[in-house]
């Protein structure tokens, strides 16, 4: 819940500062700076008013926005081809997230940026279903685990 009730009285009726408010209600120094401008900006004063609740304190300072912790709707951007980027990055080995991501945003101006292209293909990656099946008999095969460049890979 937000402290602004809190605040107003800490700064108008005491007249700490801003650091002190921040110490004194455990939130951080931004959001009291954040809090004092909006309610200079909507002209909100102390002693507030005994009618005033906390609800419409709230959408005094703060209008339609989303409550804090509340997820507003992200406007819609284009997605891209998540499974032909994922079988790019699987048939080219020296193909980066990075050079796909710089072909989607020549195609789409207005699309992710590159943390959340990164973030959102391995939201999707994570969904896929990982299988590997090997049957074979014991001590028919041999497999070995690499993670270097092949090219560097000597059995003798």
């Amino acid at each position: 819940m937000r402290k602004i009730k809190e605040v107003l009285r800490l700064r108008f009726e005491l007249g700490l500062g801003q650091r002190q408010i921040a110490r004194s209600c455990g939130i951080g120094l931004g959001t009291v700076h954040d809090y004092l401008h909006r309610a200079t900006v909507a002209g909100i004063g102390w002693p507030l008013l005994k009618d005033l609740g906390e609800e419409e304190l709230e959408s005094k300072l703060f209008g339609n926005q989303p409550r804090a912790g509340v997820q507003a709707a992200a406007p819609s951007r284009p997605q891209p081809d998540w499974k032909g980027i994922h079988e790019q990055l699987r048939q080219h080995r020296h193909l980066t997230l990075q050079l796909l991501w710089q072909e989607y945003r020549q195609a789409h101006p207005e699309g992710y940026r590159y943390s959340w292209f990164c973030e959102r293909y391995q939201q999707w990656r994570r969904r896929l279903d990982v299988v590997l099946r090997q049957e074979h008999k014991a001590g028919e095969r041999m497999f070995v685990d690499w993670a270097g460049d092949q090219s560097t890979l000597c059995l003798r």
